[in-house]
């Protein structure tokens, strides 16, 4: 567990660094790259507020600096005219591709883990999230193991046993994807 919080306390302290260059809190930066990973398709203000696990208060107030500072947009939802809709600016898509990568400094950890350690480190990382998922503790993303064309050990003993029929190909756990803009959600 000391382990954990100890790379949860290097995000955290790296993404603050990171924000105050840029003069965004980490809550600001986090909208963006929401924003960001839904391409030119609006989000409700409600959507960013579960998908960061904050308070609707929380993110309206992060999105509303947001908006001043020129980088979202908002407008009226095309179905439903009481919701606001928002969406990245050129300039937040910009400052949205630089936030990205603000976890980045872990990848040179990450690479001194042989290809074997990355993929068990892989499977470990999505079996923790999608049980903190299960339990409410983290809102659900767009994995793999949680999509309807994710089709797990289709092809057992391979190097490639997991098959996703979205794009009708075998892959292996290696390949298995955090974020997927393809994600539909499995039905229960």
């Amino acid at each position: 567990m000391a382990g954990l919080a100890k790379i949860g306390l290097a995000l955290k302290s790296r993404a603050w660094q990171d924000a105050g260059i840029r003069g965004l809190t980490p809550t600001q930066g986090q909208i963006l790259v929401l924003l960001r990973a839904k391409g030119k398709l609006p989000m409700r203000l409600s959507a960013v507020a579960d998908g960061l696990a904050v308070t609707p208060a929380t993110a309206s107030d992060a999105v509303a600096t947001l908006i001043e500072k020129g980088l979202v947009k908002k407008s009226r939802a095309i179905d439903d005219a009481r919701a606001i809709a928002l969406t990245l600016t050129p300039r937040g898509r910009r400052e949205a591709d630089r936030v990205a990568n603000w976890s980045d400094f872990l990848l040179s950890a990450i690479d001194e883990l042989s290809p074997q350690e990355q993929t068990i480190f892989l499977q470990g990382l999505v079996k923790m999230i999608r049980k903190l998922q299960e339990q409410g503790e983290i809102p659900i993303s767009q994995m793999c193991v949680t999509c309807r064309f994710f089709r797990p050990n289709a092809y057992p003993g391979s190097d490639r046993p997991h098959h996703c029929a979205f794009v009708d190909a075998p892959f292996g756990d290696r390949d298995l994807r955090l974020e997927c803009p393809d994600h539909i959600p499995v039905q229960n």
